[in-house]
């Protein structure tokens, strides 16, 4: 299940997670928490959906079809924070990776500045695996993170908060796209080539959408995480220039390229 905003572009959001569990064989379903207007050039309008009806819709899912693995996006408020963590305690719901979706591609806000600590106090310590990048990273750390040292000190500091391993997307610095991976014992850095491309949008929605699936048949998280970081670098490297922005990765390159 994804647990996330519409993207009306088609780029991010669940309409990227519903295609990457597709390309990853999985069957996907959904609980929308916003839906926006927005295209590859900036998100234009949001409407948050009711907390209560955000977790309707994981109920019903739950009750009916059942939820294997579960990721989180785009969140909005607090208190739709505080009422998926609920459910999601309450289901026993896992694996669960968090993507602390707070600011898009674009810039605009997807995620009020109130609800970061009932993020970090509520939803965290429920998580498999939280994605955050670099910005996201020191938003829930309260400290810089802008060096692979300093990726490491933050990973750390988040795993602190209570999920049982942290990802830190660090596709920000200069150089290769270097990931740092954290389960609380051992750092784990995944390098790949840099892609030249302004076609970035919905990286971090396919990256945890393809971990996800992943957890759901039975992969291991760090096979997983591997797995997944080519999967979002195939994306990227087959990125059409859609739109006049930041124009959406390319998912299906895996299924192309036959898995």
């Amino acid at each position: 299940m994804t647990i996330a905003g519409s993207d009306s572009g088609g780029g991010a959001g669940i309409q990227a997670d519903l295609k990457t569990f597709a390309l990853l064989g999985v069957y996907g379903t959904s609980a929308l928490t916003a839906v926006t207007a927005q295209n590859t050039a900036g998100v234009f309008g949001v409407v948050e959906l009711p907390a209560e009806f955000v977790a309707q819709q994981i109920d019903v899912v739950a009750d009916d079809i059942g939820i294997d693995a579960a990721k989180t996006g785009m969140l909005a408020s607090a208190a739709i924070v505080a009422a998926v963590a609920e459910r999601v305690a309450a289901l026993g719901i896992a694996p669960l990776v968090v993507d602390p979706v707070m600011i898009s591609t674009s810039g605009a806000r997807l995620l009020a500045e109130d609800a970061v600590e009932t993020l970090k106090r509520r939803l965290l310590p429920l998580a498999t695996l939280v994605t955050p990048n670099l910005a996201e990273a020191a938003a829930l750390c309260g400290r810089e993170v802008a060096t692979l040292a300093e990726m490491e000190a933050a990973a750390r500091a988040i795993h602190d908060l209570g999920p049982k391993a942290v990802l830190i997307k660090g596709g920000h610095l200069p150089g290769e796209a270097a990931d740092l991976f954290f389960d609380g014992q051992t750092v784990t850095v995944l390098r790949a080539p840099r892609i030249d491309t302004a076609s970035t949008h919905g990286t971090g929605c396919v990256l945890s959408a393809a971990i996800t699936a992943l957890l759901a048949q039975g992969v291991a998280l760090p096979a997983a995480v591997a797995e997944a970081k080519e999967f979002v670098t195939a994306a990227l490297r087959a990125a059409a220039p859609l739109g006049r922005g930041h124009g959406p990765v390319d998912p299906l390159a895996w299924w192309r390229r036959g898995g």
